[in-house]
């Protein structure tokens, strides 16, 4: 997808966080008790240095030791430092779960709309940059949860809790110090504004970088076979640089202005609150214990700053990995699906196309004024040089694409009328390029569907003939398939393909050179399976070997999107034209090899 790196600003961040923040609605009780231990556990943390202050001011001054208030105090003050641990670590825990429960619904909510998203969409966008959106980036909004905002929250709540001990001990100076407020929201605004280009620079490496991972070892047999290693790493590697280069600019920045400039105006507060109490020492005597509990909570009031700002790039790359997730989340590139509220259902097969036109572009028309009828029973062969239009057919038939002109008709309804859930189980596609899971070669066949039992996948095997090669396999059907099949040969691969789509006793059969990359041997062992599965079915067939096809009942010939001839295989032959030439090609290309 585009704008990748775009840099988001102000009001698209404000608008980021309230969406995130939305998430936390059904965790709102949870989060209510988290946030309730969290101020007490504050609240504990916070009455440490002022009994330590009493001890100071009221026993060790005055070098006076009663055993009963003292013990006291003691015990109190551990019993405050162990419960405020035992307590961030529950509201710790529960602050962790709330966070993994919502990036469990936001990666959910995104893989759902990719899922409904039309293959227009997929046609333009790297698989890799997908990926790295629902993956790297919403691992990035998980550390906003879990890191960010419970630190935020932790670190605010206790500045306030600092600062109103402060203004208990000394009104004055604690009003001295509140200058230095400003100053650091001055130091978080630049920061914002700095590092949010970078972090939307790397984020989009980042995806690029993913991108070009997954082509390249999708295409391994391919980059190794033309020795395409070195041009391949020299891409990889000058992505990575890019890549690098904004990391390190983003560390430039995180480097001057979040640590170094948060410690400098803490030696400055220091420096304040010294000079005051010198200053005040000169004309009364100041009290020591007050002295120590404002040096120990101005640390205390830094330290939260500090830990707020190294959050800071934390939540910079948060907040741009939410935008690229929001992007894709919020994507309506939608498959088509059905119009108007008629109830419309697939009964006989029957298939019309009248004056259809399409572009993938908008601009190019990759079929032009295409009609045809096949009915019931009998079956239609397209036939045509790479790029005529034929695969584009049958992307409109099984509703991949919308239509934009003409109109497609099954059982004499409008295409538009019926349910991609109905066109989809009436309609059965296997492709040239046959893809498998990793699984058993059952649940391949099956792909877990409820409706189709073990005996409906072995009559599919049995229908297609491969029961033969599977029933001689250790395991048979239950046998494991790697990846995409690669254990298996290509002829085993498209006989199973072959059953996955027999299974649901298909309406239509859409074969889209289904037949191009199989042997011989197999191919007349489908070439029998054929006949047994066009028996009372619709048949479109996409025919790469013109052999196949000869007893087919009629042939479109199509050539730059339009219908050149048609007619049966003989009649074809006798009108010495396309067709002709194309069999003659082929019946020569056979003899020769």
């Amino acid at each position: 997808m585009k704008h990748d790196d775009r840099v988001l600003t102000g009001k698209d961040q404000k608008q980021i966080l309230f969406r995130l923040l939305r998430y936390i609605k059904p965790h709102r009780v949870k989060i209510t008790i988290a946030l309730l231990l969290l101020l007490v556990a504050t609240a504990a943390e916070l009455v440490g240095p002022i009994l330590v202050k009493i001890f100071i001011d009221d026993y060790l001054a005055p070098a006076q030791f009663p055993t009963t208030p003292i013990v006291w105090l003691a015990v109190t003050y551990i019993i405050l430092h162990i419960g405020a641990v035992v307590i961030s670590y529950i509201q710790g825990y529960m602050f962790q779960e709330i966070a993994l429960k919502i990036i469990q619904t936001l990666r959910m909510d995104v893989f759902k709309n990719v899922q409904k998203l039309g293959l227009s969409f997929f046609d333009n966008t790297a698989a890799g940059g997908l990926i790295s959106r629902i993956t790297n980036d919403t691992e990035s909004i998980k550390e906003l949860y879990m890191s960010v905002l419970a630190v935020f929250v932790q670190n605010f709540l206790f500045l306030i809790g600092t600062f109103v001990a402060m203004f208990y001990l000394n009104a004055t100076l604690a009003l001295y110090c509140l200058i230095f407020l400003p100053l650091i929201l001055v130091l978080m605004r630049i920061y914002r504004s700095m590092s949010a280009k970078f972090y939307a620079n790397m984020s989009g490496r980042l995806s690029q970088l993913n991108g070009k991972m997954n082509e390249s070892i999708q295409g391994m047999a391919i980059v190794q076979m033309f020795r395409q290693e070195k041009r391949l790493r020299k891409e990889f590697s000058e992505i990575n640089d890019s890549h690098m280069a904004a990391g390190l600019k983003a560390m430039k920045v995180d480097g001057l202005l979040l640590r170094p400039m948060v410690d400098i105006l803490a030696i400055a507060a220091l420096v304040v609150v010294l000079s005051f109490f010198g200053v005040q020492s000169l004309q009364t005597t100041i009290e020591i214990g007050v002295l120590y509990a404002f040096v120990n909570y101005l640390d205390r009031f830094f330290e939260p700053v500090n830990q707020i700002m190294m959050r800071l790039s934390m939540y910079q790359q948060a907040i741009v990995s939410a935008g690229r997730v929001f992007s894709l989340m919020d994507h309506k590139q939608y498959a088509p699906d059905k119009k108007g509220e008629e109830e419309v259902a697939i009964t006989n097969g029957s298939i019309e196309f009248k004056n259809v036109t399409f572009s993938y572009d908008q601009n190019v028309d990759v079929l032009k004024n295409i009609s045809f009828k096949v009915n019931k029973g009998q079956t239609l062969a397209l036939v045509g040089h790479s790029g005529s239009g034929k695969s584009s057919i049958v992307n409109l038939l099984m509703r991949f694409y919308e239509l934009e002109k003409g109109e497609i008709l099954i059982d004499g309804q409008s295409i538009s009328k019926l349910t991609n859930e109905e066109i989809r189980s009436n309609v059965g596609l296997v492709l040239q390029d046959s893809f498998l899971y990793s699984g058993t070669i059952q649940s391949n066949i099956s792909l877990q569907r409820p409706q189709i039992s073990s005996e409906a996948v072995r009559e599919a095997m049995e229908l297609v003939g491969a029961d033969g090669f599977i029933d001689k396999l250790p395991d048979q059907w239950e046998t494991e398939v790697s990846e995409r099949g690669s254990t298996l040969s290509s002829g085993q691969r498209q006989l199973i393909s072959f059953a996955r789509t027999m299974a649901h006793k298909p309406k239509i059969l859409v074969l889209d050179e289904a037949t191009a990359s199989i042997d011989t041997e197999t191919e007349e062992v489908i070439q029998s399976a054929l006949k047994r599965m066009q028996t009372n079915r619709t048949t479109i067939a996409i025919a790469h070997r013109l052999s196949t096809i000869k007893d087919a009942d009629h042939i479109l010939v199509l050539h730059q999107g339009e219908i050149v001839e048609q007619g049966n295989h003989h009649e074809l032959l006798a009108k010495n034209g396309l067709y002709q030439n194309m069999y003659e090609l082929q019946k020569g290309a056979e003899a020769v090899s």
